[in-house]
């Protein structure tokens, strides 16, 4: 075992450990609402309260046991898509928001809001928001070196050499999901500095909002430029794991986030609730989350595919 892999086995199991509290924590609001012990989020009735955090509770039950596949020896026997996918979609929604999770956990402690969003809970308190923020950062922090180690001990040859070595890639490749994630981008960037065409309500853009969309603008322009790198071939001599890497968290990202957000804009399009609205017309903003799944999907297709002929070479 070198180094490497020293470095993700703690990581592995410092991700499982991290998420762990902020699983038991969803575990007793549901079983607390269920009860009545606990009160529900204010705008959910009690049945659409235990849904949600049932939802999130599986995802951390996935979470905890894909960061455990890593490193475990059962890890490297079970089938590779599940295991791929499921780890493609947890670094996507957690490695590359870590900054803003970070920079928010800094904001909330300065003005004395320990609510982050969408996942606090009714009256939910500076302990229980500090284990919640603690458990997205380490299990963030934990996939970001255990998964590259996970993939060097399972894909060697994905990762090996430098773009171009293998006479792979056209010069005149432009795969269409890297322009139509090119676009997604350019347009959260827009919104992101202060664009306000496409946004229906500007009351509602908040700093976490514009912080958020220059992150997702910024990661749909990485992906984009790592995949187009690993389909041309070029520039050659780069080390190929650099275009893996980024091309895996920014697919990745695209598809994660924008699958989690779809389904609220459809929602917030046909209830249209009076006490909720997305700064964004909703229309353009359930197209722009329809690409971006749609090109990050294609975008680990092709990841795939040059992992696939990277072997056969």
């Amino acid at each position: 075992m070198d180094r490497w892999d020293r470095a993700g086995r703690v990581a592995a199991y410092g991700a499982a450990l991290a998420l762990t509290p902020y699983l038991l924590i969803k575990v007793s609001w549901v079983v607390g609402s269920l009860l009545g012990l606990l009160p529900v989020g204010a705008g959910f009735g009690k049945a659409e309260w235990v849904v949600l955090n049932s939802a999130t509770i599986g995802m951390a039950g996935i979470g905890i046991a894909v960061a455990l596949a890593l490193v475990r020896p059962w890890g490297m026997r079970i089938p590779a898509a599940p295991l791929a996918f499921c780890a493609w979609v947890g670094t996507g929604f957690l490695v590359p928001v870590l900054p803003y999770a970070v920079l928010s956990s800094l904001l909330s402690s300065e003005d004395g809001n320990s609510s982050s969003g969408g996942d606090a809970g009714p009256s939910m308190p500076v302990w229980e928001a500090a284990l919640v923020q603690i458990g997205f950062v380490g299990m963030g922090l934990g996939l970001a070196i255990a998964l590259p180690t996970y993939l060097r001990r399972r894909w060697p040859e994905a990762f090996a050499g430098r773009l171009g070595d293998r006479g792979e890639g056209s010069p005149s490749a432009l795969p269409r999901m890297t322009v139509v994630g090119a676009a997604v981008g350019l347009i959260w960037l827009y919104w992101a500095v202060g664009g306000t065409a496409g946004i229906a309500h500007r009351g509602e853009r908040d700093l976490a909002w514009h912080v958020l969309s220059g992150v997702f603008g910024l990661w749909a322009f990485v992906a984009s430029v790592a995949i187009w790198a690993a389909v041309r071939g070029r520039p050659a001599r780069v080390p190929r794991w650099g275009p893996m890497v980024f091309g895996w968290l920014g697919s990745g990202s695209l598809f994660a986030w924008s699958g989690w957000k779809l389904p609220f804009t459809l929602y917030l399009a046909v209830a249209q609730p009076a006490d909720a609205a997305l700064p964004e017309n909703l229309a353009l903003a359930a197209v722009l989350h329809l690409a971006a799944v749609g090109a990050g999907a294609s975008m680990l297709r092709t990841l795939v595919h040059t992992r696939l002929v990277s072997s056969n070479s």
